[in-house]
């Protein structure tokens, strides 16, 4: 039998964070995200500060340089996604004509995903408290202006008791969230630079999307050479086997 979803909770007392484990699911009252977006979500404004979001900027260009950006596209259709992508960890995600699916090679180099950054493996030990590291960190770039992403949702993963971690750098988005249904009642947040935002339990099946992203908001990216065009990073850190309970 899998172990419940173990969420590590965080209270923020002015500018310091205390973390603390509750068995099972439950409501983090002292969070308002959970309130408004449903049980299981947890919002973590400001996670990382500028320096600490440039020292991650930096791990992606490594990652990059070795695991190219690509294009996805639609299953069946071939049509071009908005954004571009690429991952790192053992298995990495892809859409392709063929369908979605995890591999763990890039579909046009065919090398293997370079490792999943220390700071990106820290984090999620620290917001999920979840008991397996992550095996996938799905690298999603939104440079051109009309760059979104469909309500959907992340269901390739057989382990499935395991949350979602979503990290932001760069500019602002306007994050969209409904529930179990696509065509059930949704409602919406902005993600800023920094900021991590997880569902589990509960919510980890629920639809979720981005209406846009409010070009120029930050400056962040910029300065950094595979993202010179600006624009937003979303960062998803998954894990999709269950782990080895031996």
């Amino acid at each position: 039998m899998r172990a419940a979803f173990q969420p590590r909770l965080q209270v923020y007392i002015g500018s310091k964070r205390q973390g603390y484990k509750v068995e099972g699911v439950i409501i983090m009252h002292d969070n308002k995200v959970t309130d408004v977006l449903g049980a299981g979500t947890h919002y973590y404004p400001e996670y990382w500060s500028g320096d600490a979001q440039d020292a991650v900027l930096a791990d992606l260009s490594r990652i990059i340089a070795a695991a190219p950006l690509f294009v996805p596209r639609m299953p069946r259709t071939g049509q071009p996604w908005s954004i571009t992508m690429t991952n790192a960890g053992a298995l990495g995600w892809v859409s392709d004509r063929e369908g979605y699916r995890y591999q763990p090679h890039h579909p046009e180099t065919g090398a293997a995903w370079p490792q999943i950054p220390d700071a990106l493996l820290a984090l999620w030990d620290d917001v999920t408290g979840y008991r397996a590291p992550p095996e996938c960190c799905l690298i999603n770039y939104y440079a051109a202006p009309k760059a979104k992403m469909g309500l959907h949702q992340d269901r390739d993963e057989t382990a499935l008791d395991a949350p979602v971690v979503s990290v932001s750098l760069g500019d602002t988005a306007v994050f969209r969230m409904g529930g179990p249904q696509r065509r059930g009642s949704t409602r919406s947040m902005r993600l800023h630079s920094g900021d991590v935002f997880v569902f589990g339990g509960p919510s980890r099946l629920y639809f979720h999307g981005i209406d846009r992203v409010l070009h120029g908001s930050s400056q962040r990216l910029g300065t950094v050479a595979p993202f010179h065009e600006g624009g937003r990073i979303n960062l998803t850190l998954r894990r999709v086997n269950p782990p080895d309970n031996r």
